[in-house]
């Protein structure tokens, strides 16, 4: 499969983004989704998940009730929104998918997308 990230930005914080991640070369509703963002000199680090079996979420506790993550498996794309965005946020944002029902390590996902770039402003 190959995945594409989209919709990020230079925003300020408070805003909003919609990041969009279309996959091609495989059915959506078979894989779990993750997405994960690496800032500068950092390594990279999960965000969040969602499980194509059950449509369980889980994410990383920073942005927990901020970021919702999401699936729309006609137009084989997911999602991250993210709201009430912090200058902590900025990063390169990655999506992810495997064939397996659950996955929150960075090693399990068998695809990857390039990445998307998002950075907020105080």
């Amino acid at each position: 499969a190959q995945l594409v990230e989209s919709g990020g930005g230079l925003v300020q914080a408070g805003d909003s983004l919609r990041l969009s991640c279309a996959v091609s070369g495989g059915t959506l509703s078979t894989y779990t989704m993750g997405w994960f963002r690496q800032a500068p000199g950092k390594e990279r680090e999960f965000v969040a998940t969602v499980s194509w079996s059950t449509g369980m979420t889980e994410y990383l506790d920073s942005v927990r009730g901020r970021f919702t993550i999401s699936r729309d498996n006609a137009k084989n794309t997911a999602y991250l929104q993210m709201n009430s965005l912090k200058p902590e946020d900025t990063a390169r944002y990655y999506c992810a998918a495997t064939g397996r029902l659950w996955m929150v390590v960075e090693g399990g996902y068998e695809y990857w997308g390039q990445g998307t770039q998002v950075t907020v402003s105080s």
